[in-house]
């Protein structure tokens, strides 16, 4: 998947940007990592009952020039996409996703469309 400027999560019916005022130390502090090549990187486990299972979870990768991002959830291994919107039993996950994304929306780190 490549960088973009607007992204839509499988299954998800609203698309999002990265917002004109984000900053690195914003990132920083919601958990946000850096690589060597600069690029930032946040891995969410979506399971409700605890963070520290491995399972589906939401990856954002962000360039170092805040000029496009990826945003996806994925398996446990990062390795394939999911799409956690079409089956009911995956509905504790849904609210977690917006619940991360909502928080990253307040702080100025994303834009809803």
């Amino acid at each position: 998947m490549a960088f973009a400027k607007e992204v839509n999560v499988k299954g998800d019916s609203a698309t999002y940007e990265l917002s004109t005022n984000i900053k690195k130390y914003t990132l920083l502090d919601l958990g946000f990592t850096t690589k060597n090549n600069g690029t930032f990187i946040l891995e969410r486990s979506l399971d409700a009952t605890s963070p520290f299972n491995q399972g589906i979870k939401l990856k954002i990768t962000v360039k170092p020039d805040f000029s496009g991002f990826k945003m996806s959830t994925t398996t446990a291994n990062g390795m394939q996409n999911v799409n956690i919107f079409n089956r009911e039993q995956d509905a504790p996950l849904v609210e977690q996703y917006h619940f991360l994304v909502n928080e990253l929306v307040e702080r100025e780190v994303l834009v809803k469309k």
